[in-house]
C-alpha cells in the first residue's frame, strides 16, 4: 500500500524522556575512607518539540510512525559527576499546523511563522544526588532523589495551509490552471472532475508584492456537510487574506450557470463559517471559448452588483491575468498592513498545577477506612516529592516527611481532626498511602545524626568548600520548587 504524498491530519503519541536518578555516594580515597557525600545529580530527560519548518507542506512523515519518544536523562555518578541530559526530539511541521489534545479536542497551539516552537511533551527533571542534598543539619545523606517521569500525551496535528489568496470553485472550473498560469507551480491538470486531490500552492509576484495562492480542491453543493472532497479542505482557506471565486463560464452540465455556481459556493463557505470578513474577487474563467466569453459578458454586471470586483480571464490565452494578479496583490498588501507577520514563539505545555484556593496543597476527608478516616492530599509539590522518593530507603522517607511538614501538611491534618493510624493518601489514582503518625521524630535532626559518620573529615578546607557549593546548588533547586 503506497503512502500518500499529502497528509493534513495525523495523531501522534509523544513522550518526554525520564529524568535520571541522583546518585548516593561517599568519597573514598587512601587514608580517607569517608571523605563526604559526592553523588552527582541525574540529567533531565529530553523533550518532544514541534517546530515550524517553512520547507514542509505536508504531515506525511508522521502518517505511519505515530509514536515519538525523547531520550532519558542519565543517572548521576560518584565524584560529583552529573548525568547528561537526554536529547530532545524536534519534529518539523508545516506553517499553519494546529495542535490539539487527541482525547479532549482542546486546541493547544496554533503554530504559524517560521521557527515557532511548541514543547508538547516536556522531559522529567533529574533527581538530586546526595552531595546536593547535604546541609548543615544533614551532613552525610545516605540517599538521593529519583528522576521524574517525562510528560506524555496524544496529540492531533491538523494542517491549515497558510496562503494569502484562496481559490474556490466547482471541480474543473480552472483553479489549477489559474495557479499554473500566474505562478511557477505545476499542479496536475486534466479535463475531469476532482483532478485536484490536494491543495496546490503557487508563489505569485506582482510588482513589489510577492504572495502565495492556494488552489482548494473542488467544492460541490453539500461540501460543508461532508459531500465530495471540499469538506476535507475547506479549512485550508481559513487563513487566506482574500477568496477568489473561479467560475466556469463554458460548462455544459445541465442546471449550472455562473450565478447559481456562485450562490452554491457562497452557501458552502457560509455553512463552514468564519469567512464572512474575507474580501472576494470573482474570476469568470474560460473566456477563450466563444460561448464562455459571451456568457461572461452577459452575467458580468449581475455579479458586480453584489459588490465584488469581476475579472474575465482565460488561463489558456492569458487574457485578464495581469489585472487579476495586481488586484490580488493589492488585497494582500492591505491585509499585511493591518496584520503584521507573527513573531516566532516558543510555547511549553505543562500539566495544570494541582492545588486549590491558592494554597500549595489541599486536604480532604474521603470516608472511613479500616481503623479510621482516609485523608487525601493533593498538590503539585507534595505529589512531585512523592515521585522523587525511594521508599526502600528509610532516610529518603524521612527527608520526604521533612519536606511535607515544612509546608504544613501535618498541621493541616491535625486541624481537620486526623488521628494517629488514619490513612493519608498523597496523589490521585496512583496515590501513595501512609499511616498518619503525627510528631514522630523522623525529620532532619534524627536523620542527620543517623546519617553522620564521625570519621568524615569535615574540618578540611576543601571539604568545606565542596559542602558550601553543594548547599548553594540545593538551595537554588529548592527556590525553583517554590517558584513552581
Amino acid at each position: 500500500m503506497a503512502i500518500p504524498s499529502f497528509v493534513d491530519r495525523v495523531t501522534l503519541q509523544v513522550q518526554g524522556g525520564n529524568g535520571g536518578h541522583g546518585c548516593a555516594s561517599v568519597h573514598r580515597e587512601k587514608f580517607k575512607p569517608l571523605g563526604g557525600p559526592d553523588g552527582g545529580n541525574g540529567g533531565d530527560g529530553g523533550s518532544v518539540l514541534l517546530r515550524v519548518d517553512p520547507g514542509l507542506t505536508t504531515l506525511v512523515e508522521y502518517h505511519r510512525q505515530s509514536v515519538r519518544r525523547a531520550q532519558n536523562g542519565q543517572p548521576g555518578r560518584g565524584d560529583h559527576q552529573n548525568g547528561s541530559r537526554g536529547e530532545d526530539v524536534v519534529l518539523g511541521v508545516p506553517d499553519g499546523t494546529v495542535v490539539s489534545d487527541a482525547d479532549t479536542g482542546e486546541v493547544l497551539a496554533d503554530l504559524t511563522g517560521a521557527g515557532a516552537e511548541l514543547v508538547v511533551a516536556a522531559g522529567g527533571r533529574g533527581g538530586l544526588g546526595n552531595a546536593a542534598l547535604a546541609s548543615s543539619t544533614r551532613k552525610a545523606p545516605g540517599f538521593a532523589l529519583l528522576g521524574e517521569e517525562g510528560d506524555g500525551r496524544r496529540i492531533q496535528l491538523e494542517l491549515k495551509v497558510v496562503a494569502d489568496i484562496g481559490l474556490v470553485g466547482f471541480p474543473s472550473a480552472g483553479k489549477s490552471s489559474l495557479v499554473a498560469a500566474i505562478s511557477r507551480a505545476r499542479p496536475k491538470i486534466a479535463d475531469y472532475p476532482f483532478t485536484t486531490l490536494v491543495p496546490n500552492l503557487g508563489v505569485v509576484v506582482a510588482g513589489e508584492t510577492t504572495f502565495t495562492v492556494a488552489d482548494v480542491p473542488g467544492l460541490i453543493e453539500g461540501a460543508s456537510a461532508g459531500r465530495g472532497l471540499g469538506h476535507d479542505f475547506l479549512r485550508h482557506v481559513e487563513r487566506c487574506a482574500a477568496l477568489v471565486h473561479v467560475i466556469d463560464t463554458a460548462t455544459y452540465e445541465p442546471g449550472r450557470d455562473p450565478l447559481s455556481d456562485l450562490d452554491v459556493i457562497e452557501g458552502e463557505l457560509a455553512a463552514h463559517g468564519g469567512l464572512e470578513d474575507r474580501p472576494r474577487l470573482v474570476v469568470l474563467n474560460k473566456a477563450d471559448v466563444p460561448d464562455g466569453a459571451d456568457l461572461a459578458e452577459l452575467v458580468r454586471e449581475d455579479v458586480a452588483a453584489r459588490g465584488w470586483p469581476v475579472f474575465v480571464v482565460s488561463t489558456m490565452s492569458g487574457q485578464g491575468l495581469n489585472e487579476l494578479t495586481f488586484a490580488m496583490a493589492e488585497l494582500v498588501r492591505r491585509r499585511r498592513a493591518t496584520q503584521p507577520a507573527p513573531e516566532p514563539q516558543r510555547i511549553v505545555l505543562r500539566p495544570d498545577p494541582v492545588r486549590g484556593g491558592g494554597a500549595e496543597f489541599t486536604v480532604d476527608r474521603q470516608g472511613d477506612g479500616q481503623g479510621g478516616h482516609v485523608w487525601r492530599v493533593r498538590g503539585t509539590k507534595p505529589e512531585r516529592w512523592v515521585r522523587q522518593t525511594d521508599f526502600n530507603n528509610p532516610e529518603a522517607v524521612g527527608y520526604l516527611a521533612d519536606r511535607l511538614n515544612r509546608i504544613g501538611i501535618e498541621d493541616r491534618l491535625l486541624e481537620l481532626g486526623a488521628r494517629a493510624g488514619d490513612a493519608v493518601a498523597i496523589g490521585g489514582e496512583d496515590a501513595v498511602v501512609f499511616d498518619f503518625a503525627p510528631q514522630v521524630e523522623v525529620g532532619a535532626e534524627i536523620l542527620s545524626r543517623r546519617g553522620e559518620d564521625q570519621r568524615l573529615e569535615s574540618d578540611r578546607p576543601a571539604a568545606q568548600r565542596r559542602r558550601a557549593k553543594d548547599a548553594e546548588y540545593h538551595a537554588r533547586r529548592e527556590l525553583e520548587d517554590d517558584d513552581e
